[in-house]
């Protein structure tokens, strides 16, 4: 009967621990996705105010502002969901492509190798999106609508439990 209480002393520090490590790494997530937010936010309005400064607007200007978008909106559904969203990461890639595409034929005046095999990425990057968008149709990951439900420790006299579980 003695080794009870340092089971229970032992149970009790590992929830303790656990409910900590929990905090803290939700803690760095969120700040972590703010800050990734404002930055992004932040360079979107110093673009935007420069394509005003500048007082024309070019095919270049709006693509990176798609691409703010974009990346605004992983941070948007990754806040949300607790997922990574692949699908955008792949389009912010094709769009950053297609700015490149873009600039290097408006500047240059001249087709070359290098827009053929920009095109080809490009070409890769959609097929890389189907590919995502079938596997995740077809073999869907089995999470719930809640993927990490917030967890509580409830302690009572002399019984410990998690809320969720």
């Amino acid at each position: 009967m003695s080794n009870n209480w340092a089971d229970k002393l032992h149970h009790c520090i590992h929830e303790v621990a656990d409910s900590l490590g929990n905090l803290l790494v939700e803690t760095f997530h969120y700040l972590a996705l703010f800050a990734i937010g404002g930055a992004t936010a932040w360079a979107a309005v110093h673009a935007f105010f420069g394509m005003i400064e500048k007082s024309t607007v070019t095919v270049d200007d709006i693509l990176l502002l798609f691409i703010y978008l974009e990346l605004g909106a992983m941070v948007g559904i990754y806040f949300k969901t607790n997922h990574m969203p692949v699908r955008f990461l792949i389009y912010v890639a094709i769009t950053a492509l297609t700015r490149l595409m873009i600039s290097d034929i408006s500047h240059h005046h001249s087709p070359t190798w290098g827009v053929v095999l920009v095109s080809a990425a490009i070409l890769l990057l959609a097929v890389s999106i189907l590919v995502v968008r079938y596997a995740s149709a077809r073999f869907p990951s089995g999470q719930t609508d809640n993927p990490t439900p917030r967890r509580r420790i409830l302690v009572s006299e002399d019984k410990h439990r998690i809320e969720g579980e």
